[in-house]
């Protein structure tokens, strides 16, 4: 079933690509660790992981119409919940998780944290529009929660991650100059200079909207290569953040569904909710953790790991919402 974005438009290829994503990520993995076993692969392939992410960062950031973040606030109920939901209650519970299972590895538990505190900005419509959920409302949302995340992602760190002794405040500074405010920065002046080019701008972000799943890729193609190894002697302790992710998913699944109750939603707005603080954005919090922590390959090997498990957890939380949605019917 194909889905629009509302930002990059109709076209199946991204469609099937971001249906794939997970896939593409392992093979990303797999690639990245064949390569490292070559000497002078493993030594360069360190200095492409930082602009192949400031490209996708920049790319996605020229598809989110932060522009129209008034659109978030007509209807006012809808996004107060979600925010509430998003950056209050999410990043408590990932808290408390990481404390509860991974509190004996620091870089673990900074990698679940970054990756539960950061909402999904895109693909997360896909899953809202084939669970039947108010695709629109979702979409809406989009540019807030990227704004918030910015400007909370290096707040949470500190707050929740400062006693691990793994945050050095320069590189955390430098990282979020680096990588999310200037992509950022480019982004808005692109737009500024195709203000009177609609035409074109749309086309343009048509063409280059496949893009960022496939530097996203190449970046952890990058860094498996440049630090395979050390990521293989640690992959058992991976197998630690799989119970606090399923539990994540679970309890603001739950959550989600029972507040949406609770505030009168209907059967699609609740699906809406549901998907909208689930669905989390594994390419931020990888693009500063690799930069941020270049010292704790372990951290983006988390963001890394996340996703795999995540996009099949949402296929399954979309058939509930389905089945829920064909009961109520």
């Amino acid at each position: 079933m194909a889905v629009c974005n509302t930002f990059i438009g109709c076209d199946p290829e991204v469609s099937l690509i971001e249906k794939w994503y997970s896939f593409i990520i392992f093979l990303a993995v797999l690639i990245g660790l064949s390569l490292g076993q070559f000497e002078i692969l493993r030594t360069i392939s360190e200095s492409f992981i930082v602009p192949l992410l400031v490209a996708m960062l920049y790319i996605t950031f020229l598809q989110i119409p932060i522009e129209e973040i008034k659109k978030s606030f007509k209807n006012i109920k809808f996004t107060f919940t979600s925010a509430i939901i998003n950056f209050v209650w999410t990043p408590i519970l990932a808290w408390m998780l990481a404390l509860l299972f991974l509190g004996d590895q620091p870089a673990l538990y900074l990698g679940f944290i970054m990756l539960m505190v950061t909402p999904c900005m895109d693909w997360y419509l896909i899953f809202t529009g084939i669970a039947k959920g108010n695709v629109g409302l979702s979409a809406a949302i989009l540019p807030l929660n990227l704004m918030l995340q910015i400007i909370l992602l290096p707040i949470y760190l500190l707050i929740f991650g400062g006693q691990t002794g793994v945050i050095e405040l320069t590189f955390l500074a430098e990282s979020i100059l680096v990588v999310l405010l200037t992509p950022l920065a480019l982004a808005f002046l692109t737009k500024v200079l195709l203000e009177n080019k609609q035409q074109f701008r749309e086309d343009l972000i048509s063409k280059l909207s496949v893009l960022p799943i496939l530097f996203l890729s190449l970046a952890i193609v990058a860094m498996f290569a440049s630090q395979g190894q050390l990521l293989l002697d640690n992959v058992h302790v991976m197998w630690q953040i799989t119970i606090p992710i399923l539990l994540f998913f679970a309890v603001n699944f739950i959550a989600s569904q029972q507040i949406g109750k609770i505030m009168n939603f209907s059967t699609s707005d609740k699906a809406s909710l549901s998907l909208t603080t689930l669905a989390r954005n594994s390419p931020i919090a990888l693009a500063i953790a690799m930069t941020a922590f270049p010292n704790q390959p372990l951290i983006a090997l988390t963001l890394v790991i996340g996703p795999l498990l995540e996009l099949p957890i949402l296929a399954i939380i979309t058939q509930i919402l389905l089945f829920i949605n064909k009961r109520k019917c």
